[in-house]
């Protein structure tokens, strides 16, 4: 079976009925967990974007809590998987400042739980690419948007001292 494109998709969406639609949408997001909340983004990040920041730092938080940093390896573990929490729900908002503030977010949660203190290459290079992603990100703002992170990027940049 070859999976038609996006274009012939929205053609045949929008010969559909409003109900159907209602149907194929709730289908959709029974089929898996990540549909579900980008549905329930969606639908409700028009009204309160603070809501999806808020919910996805208590929950990196409450891995950061989780994670065990007995030794490197683990730290190393604990932080890719968290890394991989972030990434997976960045792709549910398209708001840049939103994704400054939970990259950032992870980046100081990261120096708080003390993983850069194992000095362990891969955590060093995790951590880098975080703080580059924030940069680039902060590079496409409005002047008076960059000035405002511009102390939070520096304290990304000297995370020890």
């Amino acid at each position: 079976m070859q999976i038609p494109s996006l274009s012939t998709l929205k053609k045949e969406l929008q010969q559909k009925e409003s109900n159907e639609l209602i149907e194929l949408i709730l289908h959709l997001s029974k089929l898996s967990k990540d549909n579900k909340t980008y549905l329930f983004f969606k639908l409700f990040d028009t009204e309160d974007s603070r809501l999806f920041i808020d919910t996805l730092k208590e929950e990196l938080e409450a891995a950061f809590y989780k994670a065990n940093t007995s030794n490197y390896y683990l730290a190393k573990k604990s932080a890719q998987g968290i890394r991989k929490i972030l990434n997976k729900n960045l792709k549910f908002t398209r708001d840049p400042i939103a994704k400054i503030e939970l990259i950032s977010f992870f980046c100081q949660q990261m120096q708080g739980f003390g993983y850069l203190e194992f000095r362990h290459p891969v955590i060093e290079n995790l951590y880098s690419l975080q703080v580059g992603k924030v940069e680039k990100l902060v590079e496409k703002l409005h002047e008076d948007l960059q000035y405002d992170y511009r102390d939070t990027l520096e304290t990304l940049r000297n995370p020890i001292g």
